[in-house]
């Protein structure tokens, strides 16, 4: 079986609560206790994504399930949403050739056609994105869109066209501040990425106090 195969998060069908049964933790009261010192309160629709996260991603390496967790929490506090202002000022607020608004979706702003054509593609929803944008705000499909993506490599490119993914900016089983900060390249760049390098190193101990085992 390829690396690739072996770590490619799991896009079926389950609901994020179902998912939670499956956590790959020793203790995921000692898990939420860690979360919570970095989030503060969470309702239950971030418990679910939360354990959905997790549990999608099971046979992933520690340090790529910390980037998620990050990721998910700085750029969308765990909630799927909508771009803040629905993309106004931005070309991509107007609608494709989908006929929808093309701004961002999920728990990544997924924008565009070309992305909602790939993850439509990738999580084989057979064309029921591309007939609901909207579909990207429902917990199940942001976070395969978000795991899929990052795994990928399939939200942005350096200058030879090559994917910034997990393997390619977090080699190892364990990150450090260092590469959680190369990591931000997988979604937007540099913005903000000390920031949420900060909060990647916070989610890994988390995950490590629990028992996480990928």
């Amino acid at each position: 079986m390829s690396a690739d195969r072996r770590h490619r998060p799991n896009t079926g069908a389950a609901t994020a609560v179902d998912m939670a049964a499956t956590l790959p933790l020793r203790d995921s009261a000692v898990f939420f206790r860690a979360v919570r010192r970095i989030t503060g309160p969470l309702d239950q629709v971030q418990v679910d994504i939360i354990n959905a996260i997790v549990a999608r991603a099971a046979t992933w390496r520690l340090s790529w399930v910390a980037y998620a967790l990050a990721t998910a929490w700085h750029e969308a506090r765990f909630v799927p949403q909508a771009e803040w202002g629905r993309g106004k000022g931005r070309p991509y607020a107007v609608a494709g050739k989908h006929g929808q608004p093309q701004y961002g979706r999920g728990l990544v702003q997924l924008t565009w056609d070309r992305n909602y054509e790939w993850a439509d593609k990738a999580l084989g929803l057979g064309g029921a994105l591309l007939a609901n944008f909207d579909k990207a705000l429902e917990p199940a499909i942001a976070v395969q869109v978000l795991l899929t993506g990052m795994f990928d490599g399939a939200f942005a490119r350096d200058g030879r066209g090559r994917p910034f993914s997990l393997s390619s900016c977090l080699p190892s089983a364990v990150g450090t501040k260092e590469k959680f900060t190369t990591a931000r390249q997988i979604i937007n760049g540099r913005d903000k990425a000390g920031q949420i390098a900060d909060l990647a190193l916070s989610f890994q101990a988390a995950l490590v106090d629990a028992g996480f085992h990928g």
